[in-house]
């Protein structure tokens, strides 16, 4: 892929730089290896999954609404109870996925505060061992709640998944309860703030990677602010208007109707879903450009390569949230394009964790007061 810089030559790691066992190390390459497992899980999820589930989804309530108009109780039961399956089915993944990244951004943003953490270096890599474990622990067990349901569970509400789930939540929020405890004894002491190389990197794809990080985030908010202001009250009214003619039309047994409100309705959901999809993307991977910008001096890339994966990283961020606003207009062929965006993004933050991943030392060996 690349070669290391031979500017500066390798040095052995001090314990509070970027050593192989270190938090920080630790804690970097975690975080971004979870943040690549969620996208990896959510573009799976989306090729194979989401777009059969919504089609069950979807079919099971025509189902119901055919046989409420033909006053079958049974049969509206038993439809209504697959939607729940198929839909709890789509939630337990979306949560998985969700997780993964946000664990994977909380481990980076502690990396990233680990000098001004007060514990020895072991406390600190005990922490961070804990909060991966959580971390790890609590999407794997929630991604398993649809398939163990409660079978053998001690609880009659709660499965095993979801015991070993909360368990995993506890177990992040107490390393990060710890590091903030941590984080407070620095300021109680009244230490000065310590130097970080992470923090005095200037060079071009740390910029790129700032600058289009911001840019991804402002446009986020002022496209969600546009969606708010233009859409959601109509969606919601939408949403209420559908219906209430899907229920008078299976009271009067109109199944023209009932198949209208149907369509209507899932038009209606699908319009939704994109526009806060695409909200949601585009703010989020503005936030991973910004975070990955602080590392770029632990990435063992050259320069001109370090360049050409903040480029792809940031093409592909912009990419996949614009196509899936057209996935309503255009269809499969918007999906896919979105879905080629996103590789793009897994593609060059993999290039960039195999980078940090080969890093040995040459930041570290630098002398005090160098620029890096």
């Amino acid at each position: 892929m690349a070669t290391p810089e031979p500017l500066i030559a390798s040095a052995p790691l001090d314990r509070e730089g970027f050593a192989p066992l270190s938090a920080r190390r630790l804690l970097t390459l975690a975080g971004i290896g979870m943040i690549l497992a969620g996208m990896i899980f959510g573009d799976i999820f989306a090729v194979f999954v989401l777009h059969q589930n919504a089609a069950h989804v979807g079919g099971s309530l025509a189902s119901a609404a055919q046989a409420a108009a033909d006053g079958d109780v049974a049969a509206v039961a038993s439809h209504l109870k697959n939607t729940g399956e198929f839909l709890e089915n789509r939630g337990t993944k979306v949560d998985t996925h969700v997780h993964l990244i946000a664990f994977g951004y909380l481990a980076l943003l502690l990396a990233l505060v680990q000098p001004w953490v007060k514990f020895a270096e072991a406390s600190r890599r005990r922490l961070a061992w804990l909060l991966v474990f959580g971390a790890v622990l609590l999407p794997g067990s929630v991604f398993l709640i649809h398939y163990v349901g409660l079978a053998h569970s001690p609880l009659q509400a709660i499965g095993w998944a979801s015991i070993f789930a909360d368990l995993g939540g506890f177990l992040v929020l107490a390393a990060t309860i710890g590091y903030l405890v941590g984080i407070g004894r620095h300021f109680l002491l009244g230490q000065a703030f310590p130097p970080d190389k992470l923090l005095r990197d200037r060079r071009t794809a740390a910029r790129w990677l700032l600058v289009g990080g911001l840019c991804l985030i402002l446009a986020g908010f002022v496209h969600g602010a546009y969606y708010a202001g233009s859409d959601l009250n109509r969606h919601e009214e939408a949403d209420y208007k559908i219906l209430s003619q899907m229920s008078s039309a299976a009271a009067a047994h109109n199944q023209a109707q009932i198949n209208q409100s149907l369509a209507d309705y899932g038009q209606l959901q699908g319009d939704k879903a994109v526009k806060i999809a695409a909200h949601a993307h585009i703010i989020e991977f503005g936030l991973l450009a910004m975070l990955l910008a602080f590392f770029q001096p632990y990435v063992q890339l050259s320069e001109v390569w370090k360049n050409r994966w903040a480029g792809v990283l940031l093409f592909g961020s912009l990419l996949l949230p614009v196509c899936v606003l057209l996935e309503m207009k255009y269809g499969l062929l918007a999906g896919g394009i979105a879905d080629i965006g996103g590789l793009f993004v897994i593609v060059a933050l993999l290039a960039m964790w195999i980078g940090i991943l080969r890093y040995t030392g040459s930041v570290d060996a630098l002398t005090p007061g160098a620029q890096p």
